[in-house]
C-alpha cells in the first residue's frame, strides 16, 4: 500500500513538472539547474 501510494505521488510530481515546463527542453533545462544547485552545495560544505 505504501508503494502505491509513494509511486502515486512521484509520478504525480513528475506530471506537474512537465507541465510547468511546456516541453522536453524545459524539462532539461529545470534538472540542470537542479543539479547545478545540489553541487553548488555541496562545494560549499566540502
Amino acid at each position: 500500500m505504501v508503494k502505491k501510494l509513494l509511486l502515486v505521488l512521484v509520478l504525480a510530481g513528475m506530471t506537474g513538472s512537465m507541465i510547468a515546463c511546456n516541453t522536453t527542453e524545459g524539462v532539461g533545462k529545470d534538472m540542470k539547474s537542479a543539479g547545478n544547485s545540489i553541487q553548488n552545495a555541496a562545494d560549499r560544505n566540502k
